[in-house]
């Protein structure tokens, strides 16, 4: 058995680019940085960042490429290939390119640009809280009880710090 899965947690280092196949799939490739903190020989703290070629399918393509920007931080998960190439001055290079599985984003929507960010289209009605719960009776036509109102937020002096 064999298992190629990696998770990638970094920023974008440039805004998503999305195509369409001829067959109307859509794609999407963005660069991502990792960043980490080593000491070499001399004890000198040195910034290591390696990039990564991510490229998303479908519907995760289309979502990358509405909400994510340069800089957004991201979690992805995929398969990771080794792209071989040689660059002008005949040079063999390497590229880590990523076939993405899943991405969630990270951070609070403060860090992102301003947007729309609800998960909604225009077309539908936004909603806040929790789901209409489902009940027997309503589905036999009988009234249902309301909803208990939710708990009341706590007073400042209520919060212990």
């Amino acid at each position: 058995m064999s298992f190629n899965k990696v998770i990638i947690v970094g920023n974008l280092g440039r805004d998503p680019e999305l195509r369409y196949t001829p067959q109307g799939v859509a794609v999407c490739s963005f660069s991502v940085a990792t960043n980490e903190k080593r000491r070499d020989k001399s004890g000198e703290q040195q910034d290591i960042t390696t990039w990564f070629k991510i490229t998303l399918w479908r519907e995760r393509a289309e979502t990358a490429a509405k909400y994510l920007t340069k800089g957004s931080a991201v979690y992805i998960e995929g398969r990771l290939r080794i792209e071989e190439w040689t660059d002008r001055d005949n040079n063999n290079r390497y590229t880590l390119d990523v076939q993405a599985t899943d991405m969630q984003f990270i951070g609070s929507r403060s860090d992102a640009p301003a947007g729309d960010y609800s998960g909604h289209t225009e077309d539908e009605p936004a909603y806040s809280g929790s789901a209409p719960a489902a009940s027997s009776s309503a589905a036999t036509g009988a009234s249902a009880s309301p909803a208990p109102a939710p708990a009341a937020a706590p007073a400042d002096d209520d919060i212990p710090f």
